[in-house]
């Protein structure tokens, strides 16, 4: 249940009850958390998801039975490992990382969590890597969390190579509160959303800076 407060995205929440929940529901272990520090310990901007949301990540693709897998936005390899771990026998999962140095980081993070093998990460701009993994889909998740102004494309690109049933992810989905401006980001975000629910039937769950889930509507008879 909910009450009007609650609806309107007022929280409950104390990071006391967070860190329990977490703790039961999202535990780290050795690979989790060198990966989730990593970032601070090299200089890189901690914006790595959190993890109960790495824990929806992995439980999201666990239920279509992921065996491809593309990420845009690799960062240190935290949300990486979560996903990976999802991956059915055979599986694989393409990264993208315009970061040379965060790749590397998450290159080591990944041998760390014994998903080298199943992992490929690619580095330059996503938007000229991910043409050269197209031949691999289609596609059983998507998910994305790198350059905000570029998510309406990301988008697209989804739309055309996730699979009927597949899902689509977008991390920061509200902007950071921004959703609603007039930057340039604000309305590629808002193309985002419209048009992830023109091909997937999408919902935007109130994560602490909302996370788009979209699942790949059927072709048009």
């Amino acid at each position: 249940m909910a009450d009007d407060t609650s609806r309107l995205g007022n929280r409950y929440c104390t990071p006391e009850l967070l860190t329990w929940v977490e703790g039961v529901h999202a535990p780290h272990d050795e690979a989790l958390e060198q990966a989730f520090t990593a970032p601070g310990q090299q200089g890189m901007p901690a914006i790595m998801v959190g993890p109960s949301e790495g824990r929806a990540l992995e439980l999201l693709a666990r239920m279509v039975g992921a065996r491809r897998i593309v990420e845009v936005g690799t960062l240190a390899g935290y949300s990486t490992i979560w996903l990976a771990r999802a991956l059915g026998p055979g599986g694989k999962l393409w990264t993208l990382e315009s970061e040379p140095a965060h790749a590397e980081v998450a290159r080591r993070s990944l041998e760390r969590a014994g998903l080298g093998a199943s992992v490929e990460i690619l580095v330059g701009p996503a938007l000229d890597t991910l043409p050269t993994i197209e031949r691999h889909g289609p596609f059983d998740v998507v998910f994305v969390d790198a350059d905000k102004a570029s998510y309406d494309r990301y988008g697209q690109w989804a739309a055309a190579h996730v699979r009927p049933g597949g899902l689509l992810l977008g991390d920061n989905a509200y902007l950071f509160g921004e959703l609603l401006g007039d930057s340039d980001r604000a309305r590629a975000m808002r193309r985002f959303h419209e048009a992830a629910r023109e091909y997937f039937h999408t919902v935007c769950l109130p994560t602490p800076d909302g996370l788009l889930l979209g699942v790949r509507k059927a072709p048009a008879a």
